[in-house]
C-alpha cells in the first residue's frame, strides 16, 4: 500500500514524532568538515505520479534535500547523487524480483529538475550505492568519514547503502525527514533497524544547523 505520510504541511511534525520513536543507540559525533551528503535516486521514476514506482511522500522531502545540498555547497563539502538504472544483462535478481528494470535511455531515469545539476552523479545498478561504483574511493579521496544519506526509498536503496557505509567504517546519519518510501510502516521499520545498529537518525534541520554554524 502506498500513502503520502509526509506532506508539505505535516512533514516537520510527523518527522519529529518519528524521531522520538527511534532513538540512536550509538554515540557517534557529527563532524561537518569530515562529512559528505549522499542523495539516493531522486529520479523521475520515483518522484512522478505517472510512474508505477511513484513514492507519494517524495515531493515533501525535496525542500529539505535542497536545504541540505545548499548547506553542503556553502561549507565546501561533497554532494554526491546516485542515478539508478540497469541493463537486462546486469540486473541480476532485481529483474527477477521486480519483473522490470529502469534503463538509461528512459526519461524517467533522470534526476528530478529541482535537484538536477546540484552535485556529482554516479550511476548505480543495485540497491547498495557502493556495489559496482567508485563511491568509497571518492569518499576516501575527499577525506570523508561521515555520510548523510537522503533520498528514496528508505527501506531499499537508502537502508542498503547506509548499512554498507557502516560496514566500511563510515559514520552514517539518516535524516528522518530526508528519506521517503511507499508507506509509513516501511519507513519506520527501516529507521528502527538503522538506529539499532547502523546509523544515527536526525532531522534535516539538525544537519543544516551544524553545517552552517
Amino acid at each position: 500500500m502506498k500513502e503520502a505520510y509526509f506532506t508539505a504541511e505535516n512533514i516537520r511534525d510527523v518527522a519529529a514524532e518519528m524521531l522520538s520513536e527511534v532513538p540512536a543507540r550509538g554515540r557517534i559525533e557529527f563532524v561537518p568538515e569530515r562529512s559528505a551528503l549522499l542523495v539516493i535516486d531522486m529520479q523521475r521514476y520515483f518522484c512522478e505520479e505517472a510512474s508505477h514506482a511513484f513514492v507519494p511522500s517524495s515531493a515533501a522531502i525535496v525542500p529539505g534535500i535542497i536545504e541540505l545540498v545548499n548547506s553542503y555547497h556553502e561549507a565546501g563539502r561533497p554532494v554526491v547523487f546516485t542515478r539508478h538504472f540497469n541493463t537486462r544483462a546486469e540486473a541480476g535478481l532485481m529483474l527477477e524480483w521486480w519483473g522490470d528494470i529502469l534503463e538509461l535511455h528512459d526519461p524517467l531515469s533522470e534526476i528530478i529538475s529541482e535537484l538536477d545539476g546540484m552535485g556529482a552523479v554516479i550511476a548505480k545498478s543495485r540497491y547498495d550505492a557502493f556495489i559496482g561504483t567508485d563511491l568509497e574511493e571518492r569518499f576516501r579521496s575527499m577525506d570523508v568519514d561521515t555520510v548523510v544519506v537522503v533520498g528514496v526509498m528508505t527501506h531499499l536503496c537508502c537502508e542498503s547503502t547506509a548499512r554498507s557505509a557502516f560496514m566500511r567504517d563510515l559514520k552514517v546519519f539518516i535524516p528522518v525527514d530526508g528519506n521517503a518510501t511507499y508507506n509509513q510502516d516501511l519507513h519506520m521499520g527501516s529507521l528502527r533497524n538503522l538506529a539499532h545498529g547502523f546509523a544515527t537518525p536526525v532531522l534535516v534541520k539538525d544537519i543544516v544547523g551544524r553545517m552552517t554554524s
